[in-house]
């Protein structure tokens, strides 16, 4: 790997050209893998892609007139001081807030490097070229900028609120609702048949938890998200089994209370809260009608609460 100080004007050049091509590249794939979900987005992604062709095409006729046809491969990474750069089709689907990020710090980057390229070369013409594509990338960050903070047509803004719903709120109702339920059987039936409350926590935690492992490996395992949309499976998986031991936790920790008796009475106060929050959330997100939400929710959470009474009492 070489210094940007040892570059010569030529290998300069032709390190500049390289940068454009791989930049237009980069927003092909933008543009590309925006194109379903933001098609908005996608285009003006594409109208930067043609401008940094543009900008080779410049760099080549300027490099022919100097130095002739044959343009050596000198690659960034070749270079000290580049950012590395993720292969952009190895995080599909992409995310828009993800792309915009990435964009504008490609334009800083590739910004200060004609500014400093520039500063470096004593050839008048290419000093001037370097200097006006230096201004040119400093548009295109604002221009990545704008596209961050520009509003998302009707169409794009339901489409972002659908894959919110498949990557984060499906995962997480999901993990909420075992977690919620699952748990209480095993934790009132520990409760009713030691009336300790010192045991019941010890239960309850390690049924929240060991939910929470099942279900986050569960839920990663059940596809990768490359044809369902669903997002990256393991950030599903995280989000699932997360939301499943703390649906577990919530009527496990009132029996830090050492009196059993208040402790489950407590517990059974939160359970109601959880069912009506996942009732609200099913409403609210899933367009499921609250009414038909709470008679399920909370006819499950009954039947398994006293699944749990009854073999506790037993």
């Amino acid at each position: 790997m070489r210094s940007f100080d040892s570059l010569n004007e030529k290998d300069i050049l032709a390190l500049a050209i390289t940068q454009e091509e791989e930049d237009s590249r980069i927003y092909d794939d933008f543009a590309d893998g925006l194109k379903e979900n933001y098609p908005d987005q996608a285009r003006k992604f594409e109208q930067m892609r043609g401008e940094e062709d543009a900008h080779r095409h410049r760099l080549l006729d300027l490099y022919r007139k100097r130095f002739g046809d044959h343009v050596p491969l000198i690659r960034r990474q070749d270079v000290r001081g580049f950012v590395r750069r993720r292969s952009v089709w190895l995080v599909r689907p992409l995310g828009l807030k993800a792309v915009l990020k990435e964009a504008e710090l490609m334009e800083l980057e590739t910004k200060r490097f004609y500014e400093a390229a520039a500063r470096r070369t004593t050839d008048v013409g290419m000093r001037q070229l370097l200097g006006d594509l230096a201004e040119e990338e400093r548009h295109h960050a604002v221009t990545a900028e704008q596209i961050a903070y520009a509003n998302l047509t009707e169409e794009e803004s339901a489409q972002q609120k659908r894959l919110f719903v498949m990557q984060v709120i499906q995962p997480a109702l999901a993990g909420l609702m075992d977690g919620s339920v699952s748990t209480l059987a095993p934790l009132f039936a520990a409760a009713l048949a030691t009336q300790n409350s010192h045991d019941a926590l010890r239960v309850g935690l390690a049924a929240s938890l060991g939910a929470g492992i099942s279900m986050g490996f569960a839920e990663a395992l059940s596809d990768d998200g490359s044809l369902t949309g669903r997002g990256h499976p393991w950030a599903r998986g995280a989000v699932c089994g997360v939301m499943t031991a703390l649906g577990g936790f919530g009527h496990t920790l009132p029996y830090l209370i050492p009196n059993y008796k208040v402790a489950t009475g407590v517990a059974i106060g939160i359970v109601l809260i959880e069912l009506g929050f996942i009732s609200w959330i099913r409403r609210r997100f899933m367009d499921t009608p609250l009414s038909s939400a709470v008679i399920q929710v909370v006819l499950g959470g009954l039947l398994v609460f006293l699944v749990g009474v009854l073999i506790g009492s037993s």
